[in-house]
């Protein structure tokens, strides 16, 4: 072991911002790498029933990976508890998958933001498709600062989506707000499991972020303090990177197949540095939960009544 791997670099302060390309606006990073990467996603990981950008939750009754993709949808409504008659919103709502999964397993109406016109107007074209245009609707938003007013929502609802904030204790301030009181915060998402790293760990992370247009990762215990300072109660977490982990091997054996196809394609020039920092991800990101340098985990918690 060479002196760079046993020198720890201090990292992950919350709130700073990781990318290599910091000097574009972190929304315009995220809005272009969604324009560029939809197709890698629409070919190898979502189909027409799921539409899903996330990883899957996979429990004993999972049988497939388009089956995981929906269970971790069932995963998050159960913990939300949803209820007939609700008001949720999807916050990084991508393009409409777990919004419309709402809309067809329970009588809730959904408002689903993201910061990409282009996943707005395929997310309402999707729900058109599958006419539930009339229970759900799209707009574009950022989810730290959205029109709506104080209470406007039963259910907050982040699904690898609160990674992309700056300073996640700004989306829980706004998920605060626009919950009724009694009202609950649900998200999954990927977390940091300590704040220090060696350089090959960092490099490996540095990657993920990168290609995913991700500025940083927060700690467990740093988004549970933040639930906590905000005013949240009932707070719950839950690690579920075992359940998630058959996902993550999923996505680097898909990468590794389609590792001859990206390299003559960027030789050709045929792949944007999006598409290709993406690619790349998709290997190292497997290595981040098998090496436990980062964990999934799901919180919930409720705006006192």
């Amino acid at each position: 072991m060479n002196s760079s791997d046993t020198t720890p670099l201090s990292a992950l302060i919350p709130g700073k911002d990781y990318r290599s390309n910091s000097a574009v606006p972190l929304h315009q990073d995220i809005i272009q790498y969604y324009k560029e990467c939809y197709w890698d996603y629409r070919t190898s990981w979502m189909d027409a029933n799921n539409l899903a950008i996330h990883y899957g939750y996979w429990d004993k009754d999972t049988q497939s990976h388009s089956q995981s993709l929906l269970h971790m949808n069932r995963l998050l409504a159960d913990t939300a508890a949803i209820r007939s008659g609700q008001k949720i919103l999807d916050a990084g709502c991508g393009v409409g998958g777990s919004s419309i999964w709402l809309a067809e397993n329970f009588d809730v109406h959904v408002t689903g933001i993201t910061l990409s016109p282009d996943q707005a107007d395929m997310a309402r074209a999707n729900a058109k498709r599958r006419n539930v245009a009339d229970r759900v609707e799209f707009q574009i938003a950022d989810y730290c600062a959205t029109p709506f007013p104080d209470a406007a929502f039963d259910v907050v609802w982040g699904l690898e989506s609160v990674c992309y904030c700056l300073n996640k204790l700004e989306f829980i301030k706004e998920a605060y707000r626009l919950l009724k009181p009694g009202g609950c915060l649900v998200s999954a998402d990927g977390f940091a499991v300590r704040r220090q790293y060696f350089d090959d760990e960092w490099r490996v992370i540095r990657i993920c972020l990168d290609g995913w247009a991700i500025p940083n990762l927060a700690i467990p215990d740093d988004f549970n303090d933040y639930l906590i300072k905000v005013g949240f109660t009932d707070i719950a977490y839950r690690d579920i990177s075992q359940q998630t982990f058959p996902s993550a091997r999923r996505m680097y054996y898909t990468a590794l197949l389609t590792y001859p196809m990206q390299k003559i394609m960027s030789w050709l020039r045929l792949r944007t540095p999006a598409q290709s920092g993406n690619f790349f991800t998709a290997l190292n990101q497997y290595r981040i939960f098998r090496d436990h340098l980062a964990c999934y985990g799901l919180f919930s918690a409720n705006k006192p009544i």
